[in-house]
This record gives C-alpha cells, structure tokens and sequence, in this order.
C-alpha cells in the first residue's frame, strides 16, 4: 500500500508540476513582453519578502502532520479530530499575525525596493502581496488530513485545475487591461477557491470533519506539539532566511531589473524543483510509517534506493539546466534575459545540492528529527547572509548563491550524518561522506562531459541547438548512471519499480 500511494501521489506531483512548469514559461514570457523586466523584479521581491512573514507557520503543520500519522492509522476519530481543531486554530491566529506584521512592514517597503522607474504605487503593490499571502492560511488546515493520509494526488489535481484557471485568467487580464493589480487580484481569488474545493473533498473522504469539533487534544501530545514546533521555529526561520533573502540583496546591492533577469533562471529551477522533488518528498507518509517499525536495516536499504533515485533525478536535471537553459531563455525571453555561463553553473550546483537534501529531509522530517539540530538553521542562515553580501560585491551574482551553498554546510558536515545515518541507521561518519563525495564528484563529472559535448555541437539555429543538447541530456547523463551502477541493488529496484509500473499501463490498455 505504501508503494501504491508513493507511486500515485509521484506521478500526480510530475503531472501537476508539469502543468506549472508549462504555464509558468508561457505566463513570464507574456509578463515580460507586456511589462518588461522591472516588473518582474518587483514581483519576485515582493515574493521573497512575503516568504519571510511565513516563518509565522512555525513548523505547526508539520508537527501536526506527524501526529496524524498514528491516529488515523489505528481509526482514533477523537484524536483526529482534536488534532484538526487545533490546527484550524492555529493557523486562523497564524493569519492574523502575518496581516499585522505587513501592515506594519508596509510603510518600510521602499528600503527593500530601491530605486524605481515603472509608474507604480509600491505599497498598495505590497498590499496586495500580502492578501496573496494572508489567503493562503485561509481555509487551508483539512489539507493536512490527506497528507497524512497519502492522498496527496487529491491535492495534486486540484492544484493542477487551479494552476491552469489561475494562469489562463492572470494571462487574458494582463493581454486586455496590462494592469499589474488587477493580475495579483486574479491570483488571490483564484487561492481562495483552491482552498475551498480542497476542504469539500476533505470532508468528503472524512465525514468526521463535518461533525462539531470542540474535541481538545491531548495534553501529552500538546506539549510534544509545542516542543516540535519550538525546534520547527529555529528551522522555519532558517529556511526563510537562507532561501528567501536572495532577491532582496541582489535588489539592494545589484538593481531590481537584475531581481527580474535572475528570476528567469529561477523559474527553471523552480520547475525542476516542482516536478522532480516531490518525487522524493511524496515518500515522506510511507517513510514515517516505515520507521515506526524500527527496522534500522530494513530502513536503510530503503533509503538507499530512494536516494540513488533522488541522484539520479538531481543529476539528470541538474545537467540538463547548466546544458539547456542558455540557448532555451534566448528563444524564451530573448538575448537580454541571459547571465553569464559563470553564474548559471554556480546556479546549477546550488540546485543540484538542494534537490540532494530531499531524501535526508523525508527520513528526518519523518522521524521526527527537529529539535536535536534547532540551531542549526539559524546559523545556516546567519553564514549565508555574511557570505551573500560579503562575496556580492566582489564577483556580483555569483558571490550571492556562492553564499547560499556554502551555508548549506551545515547541514551536509552535521545534520545529516549525524541525525539521519548514525541516529537512524547506526552508519559512521566516513560512510556518509565516501558515499555523499563519490555521488557529488559523480555529477560534475556528467555535467561538465555533457557541457563539453554540446559546445563541441555548436549550430547556427537557437532552436536546434536547444533540440541537439537535450537529445545529449537524454543519452549521457542516463547512460552513465545504467552503466556505473546496473549491478548495484539500487538499480535493479529501480529497474523491478519501472516494469511494474510499465506492465500495468500495459495491461490496462489491452483490456481497453
């Protein structure tokens, strides 16, 4: 059952994630022919600067996640629901201080922006940003019963009808009025829907959350909820800084247009990220219920085939946006929405060592690893920042995701090795870095063959050189994987998922 789910919420993910990645090009390419790269440097601040008010979230939803996982189970319909109340509680006050906190923000917001020429009023902009934000508390909490649950398709289907309704209306609203507020006004409806269709399929698949609910949780798992959530604050916080305060330095220190030229490149990553990640991060459900078995052998031989499936993702992807990305945003965006070759392969690896964390995050997340590293996170996002501005006025752009990498230390010396492979595995340290080294000198080595080829490939039409180098990122990356590691058991597993997969989509078409 457990691979079922792993496997239905998976091919939901790629699909739903697909859908963004599809729209998500043909709305910015729109967006940037309309409005030009300066709005489109105030729209991916203004994203980061929101994205730091979500470290008000605290971690609840994961800790209340995670205690779902055993009540429902085991059929505890009275802890279920307590546990849901206080979730609707929680994030209903969790609203109320993100709006507080915006407002407060909002007659600061020209120290973020820096210098402006668009004829735009920067605050009501940020306005409307925050209700974008604020919306997404709203009537969200039954989500979280079908995460629990391994449903995550259900959620995935939605967001797919909902990416496809937001981004066709946000596109005809920009191509007949070319109005930025009403653009922003389109996506907050269009949340609140989401949110609402989401909680009628909720209640339908768990009448129980129809029913009054004054039900009170218990006060064991209360206070192991707070002390969760105390740690999960230290990580919330880390991740805001860390990854939300990019575009904000390269605002202040390089210009808002380079904000709008760097969000191409992080659209693509984004996509990557969306449609491969949560390959790894659908596994999390099964992984918790597999690690309340205590089968630490059983355990790590799971996560070594899930994380040779995560490398072989992460390489492959990884590869194909340092080989693909340039000439595709020439025909995409055109020749002024490029950075230097430089900068993408620091953008690249950056990528490359996040999507490597999914699998570590997925057994941590599911054991419930979060207080042991608290502090961790934040001084992540303490190096990251010292780091980022300190090397952005030396070597620009590049200094600022440097920043962000180096930062990510942290967790590869310290976290991982210890809280996952000695505490869950009872694997030593020198295990975790032959295998975590061997897998990242593996990928440059595929990266920079696959690079060396294209270049040897050089063409005169854009659009066949973006065919010819993804044809290149099909063949290399994937050969060498099959060929290095087809005798490893990790492989065979991959290979023995795939058939089965591929004989039951066969069977049911003959059928057909």
């Amino acid at each position: 059952m457990r691979t079922k789910y792993s496997i239905y919420n998976s091919i939901s993910s790629i699909v739903s994630s697909f859908t963004t990645m599809i729209l998500g090009f043909l709305a910015q390419s729109v967006f940037v022919r309309i409005l030009g790269f300066e709005y489109l440097g105030l729209n991916g601040l203004f994203t980061n600067i929101l994205t730091m008010l979500s470290f008000f979230e605290l971690g609840i939803g994961n800790a209340i996640v995670y205690h779902l996982y055993k009540p429902i189970a085991n059929g505890d319909k009275k802890t279920v629901k307590a546990l849901m109340n206080f979730y609707k509680r929680a994030y209903n006050i969790i609203a109320v201080i993100v709006f507080v906190i915006g407002m407060i923000l909002l007659p600061f917001v020209n120290i973020f922006v820096g210098k402006v020429t668009v004829d735009i009023n920067v605050h009501f902009l940020f306005f409307l940003f925050l209700l974008s934000t604020v919306s997404t508390y709203l009537v969200a909490y039954k989500r979280s019963i079908l995460y629990a649950d391994q449903k995550n398709y259900i959620v995935n289907i939605i967001h797919t009808i909902y990416t496809i309704v937001l981004n066709i209306t946000q596109l005809l609203m920009l191509y007949f009025t070319k109005n930025f507020y009403l653009y922003l006004i389109v996506k907050i409806v269009c949340q609140l829907l989401e949110n609402i269709i989401i909680t009628v399929f909720a209640n339908k698949y768990y009448p129980l959350l129809k029913e009054k609910n004054n039900e009170k949780i218990d006060k064991d798992i209360e206070k192991d909820i707070f002390s969760k959530v105390k740690a999960l604050l230290c990580h919330k916080v880390g991740s805001v800084v860390t990854n939300g305060t990019d575009n904000i330095i390269i605002s202040k220190i390089l210009g808002v247009v380079m904000v709008g030229i760097y969000s191409n490149y992080e659209l693509l990553v984004r996509a990557c990220t969306l449609m491969f990640g949560q390959i790894i991060s659908s596994t999390t459900a099964s992984v918790g219920n597999l690690l309340a078995s205590k089968d630490r052998g059983k355990a790590f031989t799971i996560f070594k085939k899930i994380r040779f499936i995560n490398f072989w993702i992460s390489c492959f992807t990884a590869t194909s946006l340092l080989v693909i990305s340039q000439p595709f945003i020439k025909i995409w965006i055109g020749n002024n929405g490029l950075l230097p070759l430089s900068v993408v392969m620091v953008i690249v690896f950056n990528y490359f060592q996040k999507m490597q964390r999914h699998t570590y995050f997925a057994f941590k997340d599911s054991a419930g690893i979060w207080e042991e590293d608290k502090y961790v996170p934040i001084i992540e996002a303490v190096i990251n920042l010292i780091i980022s501005i300190t090397l952005a006025k030396f070597i620009g752009l590049s200094g600022i995701i440097l920043g962000t990498i180096i930062s990510g230390f942290c967790y590869w010396f310290y976290s991982y090795p210890k809280f996952v492979y000695t505490k869950l595995f009872n694997r030593t340290y020198l295990d975790f870095f032959k295998e975590t080294i061997g897998y990242i000198l593996l990928f440059v080595v595929i990266a920079l063959s696959t690079l060396f080829v294209s270049n040897l490939i050089s063409l005169n039409s854009t659009l066949l050189q973006v065919i010819v180098n993804s044809c290149l990122c099909l063949l290399i990356p994937n050969i060498c994987i099959c060929v290095l590691f087809n005798k490893t058991n990790e492989y065979k597993y991959v290979k023995e998922l795939f058939g089965k997969i591929f004989k039951k989509v066969f069977k049911k078409k003959k059928i057909a």
